[in-house]
């Protein structure tokens, strides 16, 4: 059986470049071509220089990507709109790495991105990207929109909960602290070493546009609302996120351990990390790195019914290319772990 063909549409990035890692070592498919508008012609491994050895391809334009199996869309959010009916021509099927196609509801996207969106007759036609929430619509799907990254940590870490019923739908709030390479590879002041390194900056306290995402996936039970911030830290890669949820019952840890299990028992890519004692009792985003884990662990309070749910991902993996290869997988019928076999380093 011949292997499957797969361009990249935006490569010259970060998820780009790590979509481009896994995919060239994928036993099922080929990479076609990989596209950087700047780069063209340029050396992928130019930009990429942990491929060095790895491939000998060179960056093409947007207009020279020629047809394919599968396209994934790696471009700056707003892009894929413009050219999601050149898309469309290309491939048959497309993962969008962007936040174009996330939302469901154009209300929701107007509420989030403060515009309307200018093509909300396709928002309904990608299924979100998260394959534990949605695995079995994406084996039919055409197009998946990848979710963000720190609306994967929430998501995973709030799911069995939430799913469940047992907490209170208005008294959420998620406190992730990011990686700078969350901020993508353009340079800007913020990102600029003396001013980033050190620090603990909350840079998006309210307001932050992954909300939308997690407050629309969570809804199992009816409308839920979540108080979200984020805060940068002095570490490259990763997400932490520490959710705070109310019970409405006064339930024992064991019954919380049930609800957690029933919901990732049979899952690839979800471990439960809830220890004793130990460095590492608790999900840590060091030991996910380049990984498509998500560590998800809990704590309850003793002395209200807080529950403290915790969360770990890489944000370029499970946040981005890695949960877009398993997607990939999964759509076109392939083992979900193919090409994402990698458990992570140590120390």
């Amino acid at each position: 059986m011949s292997k499957l063909s797969v361009s990249i549409a935006g490569g010259s990035g970060y998820a780009g470049g790590e979509a481009l890692r896994l995919l060239l070592s994928h036993p099922e498919v080929t990479v076609k071509q990989v596209s950087s508008e700047r780069n063209a012609t340029t050396r992928v491994t130019r930009l990429h220089p942990n491929l060095r050895g790895s491939t000998d391809l060179s960056f093409c334009k947007l207009d020279e990507l020629e047809s394919c199996d599968v396209l994934l869309a790696c471009l700056p959010h707003g892009e894929g709109i413009a050219r999601i009916d050149a898309f469309t021509k290309l491939a048959d099927r497309i993962i969008d790495l962007s936040a174009d196609f996330r939302l469901n509801d154009p209300a929701a996207y107007n509420k989030w991105y403060g515009k309307e969106h200018s093509r909300p007759d396709l928002l309904r036609e990608f299924v979100y990207g998260i394959p534990e929430l949605h695995r079995e619509q994406m084996r039919e799907a055409k197009w998946v929109s990848s979710a963000g990254c720190n609306a994967t940590a929430s998501i995973l870490a709030m799911f069995p909960v939430a799913r469940a019923g047992i907490i209170e739908s208005d008294r959420t709030v998620i406190e992730v602290k990011v990686g700078s390479s969350e901020g993508g590879q353009s340079v800007s002041p913020a990102s600029h070493h003396p001013e980033r390194a050190g620090c603990v900056r909350s840079f998006m306290p309210v307001g932050h546009r992954h909300t939308g995402e997690i407050e629309q996936e969570l809804a199992f039970n009816g409308s839920v609302q979540v108080g979200m911030s984020a805060t940068s830290i002095e570490m490259v890669r990763g997400v932490l996120a520490t959710c705070h949820v109310a019970l409405k019952d006064d339930l024992a840890e064991k019954d919380i351990w049930k609800v957690f299990r029933e919901a990732y028992a049979n899952e690839p890519f979800l471990r439960i990390v809830k220890d004793r004692d130990g460095l590492y009792r608790l999900p840590e985003p060091k030991l996910v790195a380049g990984t498509n884990y998500c560590d998800v662990g809990f704590v309850r309070d003793p002395h209200s019914r807080r529950l403290v749910i915790i969360s770990a991902i890489d944000n370029l993996m499970k946040g981005a290319a890695g949960q877009a290869v398993q997607a990939l997988n999964i759509m076109c019928g392939f083992d979900e772990r193919t090409g994402l076999e990698f458990p992570g380093l140590h120390p």
